[in-house]
C-alpha cells in the first residue's frame, strides 16, 4: 500500500511541484507519518511545513501567469521528479521502504507531469481558455495530496 501511495503522491508532484512535499511535511509534523528515524525527519520539523506551504501557495499563484514555462521543460520536469521522489521516499520511509518509495514517487511524478499536461490542455481547449483548467488542476492536486497523506496514516 505504501508504494502505491508513494506513486500517487508523485503524481501530485507532477501536477504541482511543491504541493506533494508540503502535504507530506504536514503529515510528518502532525504525526500522521513517522519520519523520526529516517534521514527525512526534517520534513516534520516545526518550520518545514510552513516554508513548504508558502512555496506551494507561491506556485499556485505563479502557475496562473502566462509567462510561466511549461512543466515539460527540463528544469520544471526535473523539479517535479525530485519533489515526487522526496515525497514518495517520505511515505515509503514511514512504512520502512525509503528507496522503493522514492522510485515510486519519481515514476508517479513523470506520469503526473505528462498526464497532467495532457488533461489540462484538453480542459483548456474545452473551456476555450486555460484559467478554469488550471483552477481544476489546483483543486485536484490539493485534494489528492491530503487524501493520500491521510491514507498513509
Amino acid at each position: 500500500m505504501a508504494v502505491l501511495l508513494a506513486a500517487l503522491i508523485g503524481v501530485v508532484a507532477g501536477l504541482r511541484t511543491m504541493m506533494a512535499p508540503a502535504a507530506v511535511s504536514w503529515a510528518a509534523h502532525l504525526g500522521w507519518i513517522n519520519l523520526d528515524a529516517s534521514p527525512l525527519a526534517f520534513l516534520g520539523y516545526a518550520w518545514t511545513p510552513w516554508i513548504l506551504t508558502a512555496l506551494a501557495i507561491g506556485e499556485l499563484i505563479t502557475d496562473q501567469l502566462p509567462s510561466t514555462p511549461s512543466r515539460k521543460v527540463p528544469t520544471q520536469f526535473g523539479g517535479r521528479i525530485v519533489t515526487g521522489a522526496l515525497s514518495g521516499a517520505a511515505i515509503g520511509a514511514a512504512a520502512g521502504s525509503l528507496a522503493l518509495g522514492a522510485i515510486a514517487g519519481a515514476a508517479g511524478a513523470v506520469a503526473g507531469t505528462l498526464g497532467g499536461a495532457t488533461v489540462r490542455a484538453g480542459l483548456a481547449r474545452a473551456f476555450g481558455r486555460d484559467w478554469p483548467a488550471a483552477l481544476i488542476e489546483d483543486v485536484v492536486a490539493i485534494l489528492a495530496a491530503w487524501l493520500i497523506v491521510g491514507a498513509a496514516r
